[in-house]
């Protein structure tokens, strides 16, 4: 027999959360609500579904799946790690029905959305809790690891490895067999030719770095 389908809790009421809201909804999925820190949106709605309260209220929810809906890679991990301290949350992994994904040649962990109109191709693996956004390509043997937030119409070719946290702006392009470390930024309409150092903010066609993140 078929398990039930369990609910969906949203975490994090962004513009980001709302579509993560309606791609749930493409999918036939019930989303009982949001979760949210942020003082100003308790008790708002959108759809048919309401901020349930803080973060750590995803305790009175444990028999649902969650998703966490936050563009930032670093503040989702940090999110990710509250959640944790203090229990074993359920992670949901949604994949737009408009999304390209060869199944039997892609992995995608848990907590990861891949939005409509993307493409992975073949020998794909994607980590959890990665944020592949509308229009992207994923060429083969690319590797994405966990916490990587991939913006709109982002081209990524074959053989490409993206590092934990890294943050690749929307229309960016990243040229076949480079590495972008852990924690590093692609500028908006970048196109990527070299290799970038871990928490390097880079930009520009070719891209350059221009600044270092410091945490």
């Amino acid at each position: 027999m078929k398990a039930a389908q369990k609910d969906l809790i949203v975490v994090g009421f962004s513009g980001f959360g709302k579509e993560v809201f309606w791609l749930a909804n493409r999918l036939g999925l019930t989303v009982r609500g949001f979760l949210d820190d942020n003082p100003d949106v308790s008790k708002k709605s959108f759809g048919l579904a309401t901020v349930l309260g803080g973060v750590m209220q995803w305790q009175d929810h444990a028999d649902c799946d969650f998703v966490i809906a936050i563009g930032n890679p670093r503040i989702r991990k940090k999110v990710l790690e509250k959640m944790c301290s203090v229990g074993t949350p359920s992670f949901a992994t949604l994949i737009d029905p408009a999304a390209v994904v060869m199944a039997d040649h892609v992995s995608v962990g848990p907590g990861s959305v891949i939005c409509a109109g993307s493409i992975c191709t073949v020998e794909v693996d994607i980590g959890a809790h990665v944020i592949i956004n509308l229009n992207c390509t994923v060429g083969h043997e690319t590797r994405i690891d966990n916490f990587v937030t991939i913006a709109p119409m982002v081209a990524i070719s074959g053989n490409v490895f993206i590092g934990a946290c890294a943050e690749i702006g929307t229309g960016a392009a990243i040229r076949q067999g480079l590495t972008v470390n852990a924690g590093a930024m692609i500028g908006m309409g970048s196109v990527l030719t070299k290799n970038v150092a871990e928490n390097t903010v880079v930009f520009g066609s070719p891209a350059k770095p221009i600044k270092t993140i410091v945490e």
